[in-house]
């Protein structure tokens, strides 16, 4: 067995460095087709699941001990000893074992807050062990000597679980980054990138008519890599997400509306509803030279489409509990073709108890089977999530639920 020196043979920030290191050099060797067409969602749980540092545990409860009899050098002896230089002694020495689980190879890093104190160990299997030698048959000295000596490990132990922890926490983020950054770059080496947009922008000069009231101010487990069986990558149209902002900002100011002015809008079908958030938004946003525009096609939707299929979907309804608005999310996924095509649930609650409707619907929106995840809050009842497309689970969709009260 090797005898090393406890946190102490080698810096704790290079150790992660290098991890960090291999976890950016994965991504970058990424295949081209794959990093296009997997889920970024799945990708990204999978590489942090698979690249989070396991902390060590020593688990001091349940230390032992064993002795021997060993030939000690004078020179480790006391000086209140008489022994001659050169020469070694039989002496009986007290080896503690200390079993410990999680990443062992940090037992001998050295974190960034330190003791300034090391000594030696051997590490066999899923333990440690270090030895004190019985020079004075005083059981309450060992057990001071030992005592001290764990207390020095486990201060040790946390400031390397510190450092650890913080290297962690920010894995995501950076795993994030590098997948983003990773795509970008094939996007712009195939020349890609620019077409996948749809030539749409804001209007500068809609009429004041219908300019839209301002807002209120308010055990490690590895997940699986996930497969992809597509090959190739076909650029496909894609609404800008400053622009999808602006649309779901317009929809939300509109909504708010309805609930300021209860007595103009009660009793108003959903196609009548939806007519309004029409008004605002076609004289706010141009279409391209291919005709982009705002439409409808039944009596509920509001549609942004380009070359024959949708990039925007908005689905307008009555709440009618959570059955209902679960069905709605699946018309919806069922109108939509592109990977990357938005869309917004409208509901309109016209229940006296509105925020059990809100609750309802955000305790039950994960339900869905082609729910991925909670993106973000934008207001106490409008919340963006992404979900997939039926069958793909690497055709994401940008779904915002956005719920207004409105008294029948």
């Amino acid at each position: 067995m090797r005898t090393s020196r406890i946190f102490g043979e080698r810096e704790l920030s290079s150790f992660l460095d290098a991890s960090k290191h291999n976890i950016l050099s994965s991504i970058d060797s990424l295949k081209d087709d794959y990093a296009l067409n997997v889920n970024e969602c799945d990708y990204i749980a999978h590489k942090l699941s698979e690249s989070i540092v396991d902390l060590l545990e020593i688990h001091e409860d349940q230390i032992y001990a064993s002795s021997s009899e060993k030939m000690i050098p004078a020179e480790h002896f006391p000086s209140s000893f008489h022994v001659y230089s050169g020469k070694s002694y039989k002496k009986d020495v007290i080896k503690f074992h200390v079993p410990i689980s999680g990443n062992i190879q940090l037992l001998h890093c050295v974190p960034s807050t330190r003791l300034m104190w090391t000594m030696g160990i051997e590490v066999h299997g899923g333990e440690f062990s270090f030895e004190i030698i019985n020079f004075s048959n005083d059981p309450e000295s060992i057990v001071r000597e030992k005592d001290s000596n764990i207390k020095s490990i486990m201060q040790q132990l946390a400031h390397v679980k510190s450092d650890v922890e913080q290297f962690n926490s920010s894995l995501e983020s950076q795993i994030k980054s590098a997948f983003e950054s990773k795509k970008s770059r094939i996007k712009e080496k195939s020349g890609v990138l620019a077409s996948l947009g749809v030539p749409i922008k804001k209007s500068s000069a809609t009429s004041p008519t219908f300019s839209v009231p301002a807002p209120q101010k308010r055990k490690k487990v590895i997940l699986s890599k996930p497969q992809v069986n597509e090959v190739g990558y076909s650029p496909e149209p894609s609404l800008d997400q400053s622009v999808y902002n602006d649309i779901l900002q317009m929809i939300h100011d509109v909504g708010k509306e309805f609930e300021r002015l209860p007595s103009l809008y009660a009793n108003k079908e959903e196609e009548h509803l939806r007519d309004h958030f029409l008004m605002m938004l076609e004289p706010n946003f141009n279409g391209s030279a291919t005709g982009e525009t705002f439409n409808k096609t039944g009596k509920t939707d509001i549609l942004l489409r380009h070359e024959n299929s949708n990039v925007f979907i908005g689905e307008c309804k009555f709440w009618k509990g959570q059955k209902s608005f679960l069905a709605t999310i699946s018309q919806l996924l069922g109108y939509l073709t592109w990977r990357d095509s938005k869309a917004a649930v409208i509901m309109f609650v016209p229940n006296k108890d509105f925020s059990n409707a809100v609750d309802v619907a955000k305790s039950s929106v994960n339900e869905h089977p082609n729910f991925i995840k909670f993106v973000n809050e934008k207001d106490e009842t409008w919340f963006n999530y992404e979900f997939h497309l039926n069958g793909d689970r690497n055709r994401t969709v940008k779904i915002a639920v956005m719920l207004y009260h409105t008294p029948r």
